[in-house]
């Protein structure tokens, strides 16, 4: 067959999804995107504990995992508000939770000011971000470069997902009002 009819007769992609009543018509990428979310969710979720356990604490869940961090950057105090609006977090109680765990670990303090918590990471749990820090550049960092993609191709996935976020978002709020 000449190669033209072989080029002019293309099979459909493959669509790969996790519902195929979600993938049928028009727009059926989306739901292939969304099957690499969840894929891509749950191997960072596992990623993160399991990093965090090399790092010295396998006690700790992925959310738990991520308020620590986000207590621990930049040094500054957050409030649990604060936490909740930079992790994209609605449901405040999973994180007041999370909060709870870390004090009794002894991972992060708090600060009662007026009506205010504020909380802060400990000495220990200074330390274990970096031990985390440590372990995410040995085994991580070393295995992305081998995907040879250039810092700013990783930026604009990151703002790609970011504004997708919004979208996701927005499209919530819309569902919430049916």
């Amino acid at each position: 067959m000449p190669q033209q009819k072989k080029d002019a007769i293309q099979k459909p992609p493959r669509r790969i999804v996790s519902s195929r009543h979600l993938a049928e018509g028009e727009g059926w990428e989306a739901s292939e995107f969304e099957y690499g979310l969840i894929i891509a969710f749950n191997a960072f979720s596992r990623w993160t504990t399991r990093c965090m356990a090399a790092a010295g604490n396998p006690d700790l869940t992925p959310l738990e995992i991520l308020v620590l961090h986000n207590i621990n950057h930049r040094s500054r105090e957050k409030r649990l508000s604060d936490i909740c609006f930079l992790l994209n977090i609605e449901d405040t109680h999973t994180v007041n939770y999370a909060l709870r765990k870390l004090m009794k670990q002894g991972l992060i303090g708090s600060e009662k000011r007026g009506k205010e918590v504020f909380y802060s990471t400990t000495k220990e749990g200074a330390a274990l971000c970096a031990a985390y820090r440590e372990v995410r550049e040995q085994c991580l960092l070393e295995g992305l470069k081998q995907l040879d993609l250039s810092g700013e191709e990783l930026r604009r996935m990151a703002a790609n997902l970011r504004m997708l976020s919004g979208l996701y978002d927005q499209a919530s709020r819309a569902a919430a009002s049916l």
